[in-house]
C-alpha cells in the first residue's frame, strides 16, 4: 500500500484527479469505479477543469458506482445517480449509455445485485477503482461485519453511517436506512485502487486500515493485501500515522 501526503483537501483532490486522467489519457476506454460522498467532489471537480482545457476525453470511458441507496430512482435529487450526474457526468463528455450504478429502484433485492454483479464481471472488473473512507472504516456501503463480503449485496447502514450522510438530507430521518453495494471481493478485483480521504474525523480510520490487523470490522483494512493500492490523503486525515 502506497501513502501520498497531501497539504490539503485541495492538494489531496488534484493528486487524484492526476492518477484518474494519467489512467484515462494511457487507455481512453478505461473502465473507472466511482465513488461518491463529499470526499472525491474535489476529485470530480478537478477532472472537469482539465476537461474543459481540453486535457482530456472521457467518450470512451465507461464507469461503474460503487453503491446506491435502496429505494430511490434514478431521478431523485438524493440519489447517487443524481449525484454523479450532478457532480461529475452531467459536466464531461462521456455517455450516459456507459455510466452505470445500481438500481436502487428494484425493491428485488437479489434481482439488483445479482444484475448488477453480471455488468462487473462482463466488463471485466474496472481498471481503477476510486474510494473513499467511512469513520468506521467502511468503503462503498461495506460496514463492519464478522466477515468480508463477496459480490454486491444489501446493507442495513449504520447509525454512524446515516448521521455522516444525514448533511445531504433535511433532517437524519430522511436518510434511507438500506443501501446495495458492490461487495469487497468485486472490489478487489480492480486493477488499481485509489483511496481518498481527508479531515481529522477520518484519521483512527485511516490509521486502522493501514497500520491496524486485516479484519472484516475495519473494511478497508483489506487493501493492504491489493497489489495496487494508493491511499491519497491530507495532514489531518494521516494525523495519527507514524511520520504524519
Amino acid at each position: 500500500m502506497r501513502v501520498i501526503r497531501c497539504k490539503d483537501y485541495h492538494d489531496m483532490s488534484r493528486k487524484a484527479a492526476n492518477i484518474i486522467s494519467a489512467q484515462v489519457i494511457l487507455k481512453p476506454d478505461a473502465i473507472l469505479g466511482l465513488a461518491t460522498g463529499s470526499s472525491p467532489i474535489g476529485t470530480y471537480q478537478q477532472l472537469i477543469d482539465w476537461y474543459k482545457k481540453g486535457d482530456i476525453d472521457f467518450s470512451q470511458v465507461h464507469t461503474y458506482n460503487l453503491d446506491e441507496y435502496r429505494g430511490l430512482t434514478y431521478e431523485d435529487p438524493q440519489s447517487y445517480h443524481y449525484f454523479m450526474r450532478k457532480n461529475f457526468f452531467d459536466s464531461v463528455n462521456i455517455d450516459l449509455a456507459n455510466t452505470h450504478v445500481p438500481d436502487g429502484a428494484d425493491s428485488d433485492i437479489e434481482h439488483a445485485c445479482t444484475s448488477y454483479d453480471a455488468m462487473v464481471k462482463a466488463a471485466g472488473y474496472v481498471d481503477l477503482q476510486l474510494l473513499g473512507i467511512g469513520r468506521n472504516g467502511h468503503i462503498g456501503f461495506n460496514e463492519p461485519d464478522e466477515v468480508f463480503s463477496k459480490g454486491t449485496h444489501c446493507v442495513d447502514l449504520t447509525p454512524s453511517t446515516i448521521e455522516a450522510n444525514s448533511r445531504l438530507f433535511d433532517s437524519p430521518d430522511q436518510v434511507p436506512r438500506q443501501a446495495y453495494t458492490m461487495g469487497i471481493q468485486t472490489i478487489m478485483h480492480a486493477r488499481r485502487i485509489i483511496l481518498v480521504a481527508s479531515g481529522t474525523e477520518k484519521a483512527q480510520a485511516v490509521k486502522d486500515m493501514i497500520y491496524g490487523p486485516v479484519t472484516p470490522k475495519v473494511p478497508a483494512s483489506i487493501l493492504q493485501l491489493h497489489t495496487n493500492c494508493t491511499v491519497v490523503a491530507d495532514a489531518a486525515a494521516l494525523s495519527l500515522c507514524p511520520n504524519s
